[in-house]
């Protein structure tokens, strides 16, 4: 499996980069991710809301939440949440909130 290292740490990843080990999760983790893998210099406190959200949604349920679901729980229109993670809320926030690769369409 491959391997990326980010703060002195490897981590196991998946072929797209999403961290195999959740529980290893921290927000400097997440930082890291954001900068490396998705190229956001620094997250705002919305980018901070829909990780965190994300997060918790897959903590209680086992899988991310629909993007209808993020955008009304949170209040972040979904053209922002693009805006926020260029590559989408599947690929960019997932990535970064330290979750496995989602199979539907958050």
């Amino acid at each position: 499996m491959p391997q990326i290292s980010l703060l002195g740490e490897t981590f196991e990843v998946d072929e797209n980069g999403f961290i195999q080990e959740p529980e290893r999760w921290t927000e400097e983790l997440a930082k890291a991710i954001a900068k490396e893998a998705e190229g956001i210099a620094e997250m705002t406190d919305n980018h901070w809301a829909i990780v965190r959200y994300i997060r918790n949604y897959y903590l209680q349920y086992g899988q991310a939440p629909m993007i209808r679901k993020l955008c009304k729980d949170t209040g972040i229109k979904l053209k922002e949440v693009y805006t926020l993670f260029p590559s989408g809320p599947a690929r960019g926030a997932c990535k970064i909130a330290g979750l496995p690769k989602p199979t539907g369409c958050v």
